[in-house]
């Protein structure tokens, strides 16, 4: 097994490197003719709906085609990525997806419709975002050192929330529990609406989010960011410290990115990876998601590729030792 799946992550990345090293053809130039749909696995207003809808707007205006974002949340993002994976792989229609496609292919295991990395082929990553871990004010734990000194000495009586079973912030509060070797509750939440009125109302002390997200709680005396989970300092969060300042290494991301159907012409890729790292480096989208907490890199397709199976294999290790099953 070992074998077979490294013989697939070299055949993927080596059709990766051909994306980029591939010539543009007629049918890659001639792209798009009509409408592009950007099949979107998460709902209308989030954090993924809001930084797809800024590509989608510019990608539309340099194309001369709109891109329309098609929202299909719900299993996962599963059925999201199973519209595309089963969709033509013509290049109109395509995929914005995130953390959730690293840790289905080991949370729902032999279970999904589609496989993951040969039925769906990055194209570019839009943004990355650390997790972070924010408290009610009145929890009287205000740093992370304090909040595993009040673990420790009350072993499993303490919750924390997160929007899911197998989210990056659920997998990052089980890397909290090994890492510092304390038992903290994950209480999963179906939509973040429910969990913020639990926070602020100090029915749930803490949380696990993301830094757009946080930044939209902040503007709330009722609640403060404790800690965030990048390894560097977040602008938008100034004087928030890092984890990994307590437990060195510890480092988690959200993320999101668009995947088009397995067989889609490499050049079509290739040319779509170029446009969407122009349009992060545009200086209006780049305020935009700046202002969000939403970091951004240029990648190519390789690099995209690589740190998606970074991702799916950390994800992996972690369902696996934290035992973390959907029920």
């Amino acid at each position: 097994m070992i074998r077979n799946a490294t013989m697939q992550r070299r055949t993927f990345l080596g059709a990766a490197a051909g994306a980029l090293a591939a010539p543009a053809i007629g049918h890659a130039q001639a792209w798009p003719n009509k409408p592009v749909r950007v099949v979107n696995a998460y709902s209308a207003g989030g954090t993924a709906d809001v930084v797809c809808r800024i590509y989608c707007q510019v990608l539309g205006e340099k194309f001369g085609q709109s891109f329309t974002v098609d929202n299909k949340p719900g299993a996962a993002g599963t059925i999201a990525a199973q519209i595309v994976a089963r969709a033509p792989n013509d290049g109109y229609t395509i995929l914005y997806d995130a953390t959730a496609q690293s840790v289905n292919p080991s949370l729902f295991a032999g279970k999904l419709p589609y496989d993951t990395q040969r039925d769906l082929l990055p194209i570019a990553q839009t943004m990355q975002t650390p997790v972070t871990l924010v408290r009610n004010a009145q929890f009287q734990a205000r740093t992370v050192p304090e909040l595993i000194a009040l673990a420790k000495s009350k072993p499993g009586s303490l919750d924390c929330a997160s929007t899911g079973i197998g989210t990056v912030q659920h997998v990052s509060l089980e890397l909290l529990n090994q890492k510092a070797g304390i038992k903290i509750n994950h209480v999963p939440y179906k939509e973040m609406g429910s969990v913020r009125n639990d926070l602020f109302a100090g029915r749930i002390p803490l949380l696990f989010s993301n830094v757009p997200g946080t930044v939209a709680l902040l503007s709330s005396k009722d609640v403060s960011c404790m800690a965030h989970t990048g390894p560097r300092p977040v602008e938008v969060l100034p004087g928030v410290p890092a984890i990994s300042e307590v437990i060195p290494g510890f480092e988690t991301w959200e993320w999101n990115g668009l995947f088009a159907p397995a067989g889609t012409d490499p050049a079509l890729i290739s040319r779509l990876n170029a446009e969407v790292n122009a349009v992060m480096k545009t200086e209006s989208v780049a305020k935009r998601l700046a202002e969000l907490g939403a970091l951004t890199q240029g990648n190519t397709v390789v690099e995209f590729a690589a740190f998606r199976e970074k991702q799916i294999a950390f994800f992996a290790e972690m369902v696996k030792s934290a035992n973390i099953r959907i029920e």
